[in-house]
């Protein structure tokens, strides 16, 4: 797509990598056990997908999920994640990424501003998509809050780092 040529390759890969970022965030505020982080997981994919039909969606989103639908663009996203969250704390992590977040932000905002507010709003939407996933302080998945607390929280820091440009 026209649009990634607008970035440089490693402004591409962090750029690549902010959907699993916003839902990560979100997964890191209040990790609900290995079903709930599997069920945000999976809404973080369908959240990815989605723009692909998506008419709201905009050239960046859509330019990520082209490139996610490779294993190479897949890679290349995980990679970068890991090499900077790798032996990150969960609460250090979640920091890291809301940094990650507000470069990605200034770095569309510079080089794709007409672009910027329609992708900077899907990735707030890929963020809450993750955090309506999973109950939170239920039993087996019954009861328990949609949203919790702390994962209202992170929506508004997710939100204040991609408006922090």
């Amino acid at each position: 797509m026209a649009i990634k040529a607008s970035f440089g390759a490693d402004e591409w890969k962090l750029i690549l990598g902010s959907p699993l970022l916003a839902g990560m965030a979100v997964t890191l505020a209040e990790p609900n056990g290995l079903w709930g982080v599997f069920k945000e997981s999976l809404a973080s994919g369908r959240a990815l997908l989605s723009a692909r039909s998506d008419a709201d969606a905009g050239e960046i989103a859509k330019a990520i999920v082209a490139d996610m639908e490779s294993s190479e663009g897949r890679g290349e996203a995980r990679e970068s994640l890991r090499a900077e969250l790798a032996g990150k704390t969960p609460a250090d992590a979640k920091q890291n990424i809301l940094a990650m977040l507000t470069r990605v932000a200034q770095i569309v905002d510079a080089k794709a501003p007409t672009e910027a507010p329609a992708f900077k709003t899907w990735l707030s939407h890929v963020a809450e998509t993750v955090a309506e996933a999973s109950s939170e302080g239920g039993f087996m998945g019954f009861g328990g809050t949609q949203v919790s607390a702390a994962e209202k929280a992170t929506l508004t820091d997710v939100a204040k780092a991609l408006s922090a440009a």
